[in-house]
């Protein structure tokens, strides 16, 4: 099979080092109960293995060259479904419930794709993506540090967020400029945090951390006066990121 060249605007980095496929696939431990769906699947690093575990195997490819690739490889396989598609608009409703999703996230999609994912939670037993270690190092920061804000604390307040391990750039062809995390999320179990108005909760994490050098009390003046978040326990003089996502949560179950 002829060498794929790496299309920039898809920003493609084709994963090729055996020992982390190897830890990829041993960290999903998909089995015949499995309904997998490998987002971005390239060239089928992990998509074999994959294929040879789930019960079905769901592969989403934008680039329709890959796409064609993986029909001509996999298409006599009875559990490969591949799919030449936008992961960003695709319909993971379609492919029924308890999906198991898996993926070498593009970069760029990254933070979109992961808050589509979020509507998409009852869909959903677990997803293992490798991402940005920056990104990953946000999803899972704790309140304090400064890699917490708005996406951490969104993802946070509907799933458990486990930084799996690091993965250097050489393990890429070709290397991009970052070191990459595995990252795996699983739905919290329901009632951990009980939230009236998800877009509200979101429109006020946003303000908060618009401004995040500033105390939550200046941040959020136009919405909560001080009164309103001591009455929810906050500290007025703390700034965002020392604010738990219970408390945020809370905040936001108050306003009107």
């Amino acid at each position: 099979m002829s060498q794929h060249r790496p299309r920039k605007r898809f920003g493609q980095h084709f994963l090729t080092d055996p020992g982390v496929i190897e830890a990829i696939v041993r960290a999903i431990a998909a089995s015949r109960d499995d309904v997998v769906v490998e987002i971005g699947p390239g060239q089928g690093a992990i998509t074999r293995s994959l294929a040879s575990r789930a019960g079905l195997l769901h592969a989403i490819e934008l680039d329709r060259d890959l796409a064609a690739r993986l029909v001509r490889e996999f298409g006599a396989e009875d559990n490969v479904t591949i799919h030449a598609a936008d992961a960003l608009t695709f319909d993971y409703g379609a492919l029924g419930n308890s999906l198991r999703i898996v993926g070498n996230l593009p970069y760029n999609i990254s933070t979109p794709l992961l808050f589509k994912l979020l509507k998409m939670r009852e869909h959903i037993t677990d997803m293992h993506f490798m991402l940005q270690k920056e990104v990953v190092d946000r999803m899972a920061a704790s309140p304090g540090s400064k890699a917490y804000g708005r996406l951490g604390i969104m993802l946070g307040c509907r799933f458990q967020i486990d930084a799996l391990f690091d993965v250097d750039r050489l393990a890429f062809d070709p290397p991009p400029d970052v070191t990459s995390a595995v990252v795996r999320l699983a739905p919290l179990p329901a009632g951990t945090y009980v939230i009236d108005d998800e877009e509200r909760l979101s429109k006020l994490v946003a303000q908060a951390f618009s401004q995040r050098r500033k105390t939550i009390r200046n941040s959020l003046r136009s919405v909560a006066d001080e009164a309103m978040l001591e009455s929810v326990g906050i500290d007025p003089g703390l700034r965002p990121e020392a604010i738990s996502i219970a408390d945020y949560v809370r905040l936001a179950n108050t306003l009107e």
